[in-house]
């Protein structure tokens, strides 16, 4: 008897951009069970969602027999649960077995249960230095951190099972993210929202190197949206694409940016360049857009007041927030306020 599948599993769907594609889904009209085992992901995330549309498994990855079932009634998996570049720095083994690894039994499991459509979701970090900008998915793979190395793997193995079991792959590059549920804290953290706490709590913006280097923003709800479109694209099977913005932002003037939107002037206190950071990263989103028609629709500067608007909803003070911010997060010892002393190299005023 063949087996009715009526769901999406989402796996890391209790973390960031997960959270917000699982939103999506449920909204799209989709029943969603979300496996995560809350290492980075919330249950929180996902309270405002009805629960008769969404069914949360507490599980590891690597333990395929936990989620097995659902599974099989699955019609697409998407496959975002991963540990994050900062972990990787000080965690590499553990980094490696969850990206990896733990991509690879999905695979195994969803080519076993006969899944229609696999959504693994990569990033950025595969790219490494950049060689030209912005980059499109022709440009060289030499990442340089774990993360970006295992991210890598996870990928190699998708197209692997593409090529040899004819299971039905996408995947899916994300530039950086940002919006509301973004992490903050310990080694997950991420610029964007250490600058508006920092600067919601009047503190220093912290800016590693010389703030030069440039990213590519794009609101989660793009992202969100670009991944579930990328499922229903036949044409996508296959292919790895991007997804961004096509905006190089450097963190000089990020922070520039979050200090206007905040309206205070702040200071910028420079450190020490972090390991593994990529001087440039900037996507060539064409393919996505001729594929199934992706163009973000949030400006940057929406984005980023949607995200200040979300901070100051919430109950909780930036101040407070901010004690589980760990400035240094790519060391397994440092905490906030604790471990080697902030280097400044220079302050200047933003605003």
């Amino acid at each position: 008897m063949t087996a009715v599948r009526n769901q999406v599993v989402v796996t890391g769907g209790a973390g960031f951009i997960g959270s917000a594609l699982v939103e999506h889904l449920v909204r799209a009209g989709e029943r969603v069970v979300v496996v995560d085992n809350l290492a980075n992901g919330k249950r929180a995330n996902l309270d405002r969602l009805p629960a008769d549309r969404l069914r949360l498994v507490v599980a590891d990855i690597r333990a395929p027999e936990r989620y097995r079932d659902e599974l099989a009634a699955a019609h697409t998996i998407f496959h975002l649960a991963c540990l994050g570049l900062r972990h990787s720095l000080h965690a590499p083994r553990e980094n490696h077995e969850v990206n990896a690894t733990g991509t690879l039994a999905m695979l195994e499991a969803a080519r076993s249960a006969g899944v229609p459509r696999f959504v693994h979701v990569s990033s950025s970090e595969v790219y490494g230095p950049a060689i030209t900008s912005p980059m499109d998915e022709s440009h060289p793979t030499r990442p340089s951190t774990v993360y970006g190395a295992g991210k890598l793997a996870g990928e190699a193995y998708a197209r692997a099972f593409h090529s040899s079991h004819g299971l039905p792959v996408v995947i899916v590059r994300p530039f950086n993210g940002y919006g509301p549920r973004c992490h903050h804290e310990g080694d997950a953290g991420e610029v964007i929202p250490k600058f508006v706490l920092r600067a919601l709590a009047g503190r220093p913006l912290v800016v590693f190197g010389s703030g030069e280097q440039t990213r590519d923003f794009t609101y989660v709800d793009d992202i969100a949206h670009g991944i579930a479109t990328a499922a229903r694209c036949d044409a996508a099977l296959g292919a790895t694409v991007n997804l961004g913005s096509g905006v190089a932002l450097r963190i000089l003037d990020l922070a520039d940016a979050v200090a206007k939107a905040v309206g205070r002037d702040l200071h910028i206190a420079h450190d020490t360049p972090r390991p593994g950071d990529l001087a440039a990263l900037c996507a060539d989103a064409g393919l996505a857009h001729r594929l199934f028609g992706f163009r973000p629709a949030i400006a940057f500067e929406e984005g980023l007041a949607r995200l200040l608007a979300w901070y100051r909803g919430l109950a909780i003070p930036p101040e407070r927030l901010l004690d589980q911010e760990i400035e240094r997060n790519w060391l397994p010892t440092c905490t906030s306020g604790e471990g080697e002393p902030l280097s400044i190299a220079r302050s200047r005023h933003v605003g």
